[in-house]
């Protein structure tokens, strides 16, 4: 009976606490008090309710900071793989206010980086740089750190992208016939920490993407999200030869 008990209590717990969450009692960022005043509280040992607070985390609902403790995480964005997707919207998908703060803008000479990423072909040609931060509410949503090729949109350079996302002009203005996308995983160097408010070392998911019109590329742009508050979704159907579970 003693199992079945804790079982009990550990699943009243945990959907009281999701409701809290789901119904924004606990709002997003909210701090929970500490572990063992949880548990005095609701009247459970102090395992059971680090069981609860655990798959809580586990399961995206919680942020557990070491020596700060734990925080209800912001709703997970999620963005198509295969599409280009618009920040400002997915923000506001999640119910949150959207805002860009444009950092740096410059024309100047590509870096090497950006030479061989965007496969440009003469090096002498200037691009205009651009780097500032998408918000969600009052977080940093995703640092964006873009290239534009002035010869395929001559306009971008009169543009001084303090209000409006360069992305989001672009998909209005420049047409494109090809985009790739690359993904990975990476953690947080000093100056992204910095950027995204995060703690060194912290996850993040970085797409880079370079676009192209009739074999001439239009932009490379590079985005940073917090790990914890982005995940990627993909639809795909199976060829005719794979049609079969597996």
């Amino acid at each position: 009976m003693k199992p079945e008990k804790a079982r009990s209590l550990h699943e009243t717990l945990l959907g009281k606490f999701h409701g809290f969450i789901v119904s924004q009692e606990w709002p997003p960022g909210f701090q929970l008090p500490f572990e063992t005043d949880l548990a005095e509280a609701h009247g459970v040992s102090r395992m059971t309710m680090n069981k609860v607070l655990t798959q809580l985390t586990r399961e995206g609902y919680l942020i557990r900071r070491r020596k700060l403790g734990t925080f209800v995480a912001q709703p997970r964005a999620q963005s198509a793989v295969m599409e280009i997707t618009d920040i400002e919207a997915e923000v506001r998908a999640l119910g949150l206010v959207w805002r860009w703060q444009l950092m740096t803008r410059a024309l100047r000479a590509p870096l090497p980086a950006e030479i061989r990423e965007a496969r440009i072909q003469d090096a002498s040609v200037p691009v205009l740089a651009l780097r500032g931060l998408h918000f969600a509410g009052d977080l940093p949503f995703c640092l964006e750190e873009r290239v534009i090729n002035p010869a395929a949109a001559p306009a971008a350079l009169e543009q001084d992208f303090t209000h409006e996302a360069p992305g989001h002009w672009l998909r209005l203005e420049i047409p494109w016939s090809s985009a790739e996308n690359r993904i990975r995983a990476v953690n947080a160097g000093e100056a992204l920490a910095r950027d995204l408010q995060l703690p060194l070392g912290e996850a993040c998911l970085e797409l880079t993407r370079r676009t192209e019109i009739s074999g001439q590329w239009v932009t490379l742009v590079r985005q940073s999200y917090p790990g914890e508050r982005h995940q990627l979704m993909a639809q795909f159907e199976p060829r005719g030869d794979e049609a079969r579970p597996g």
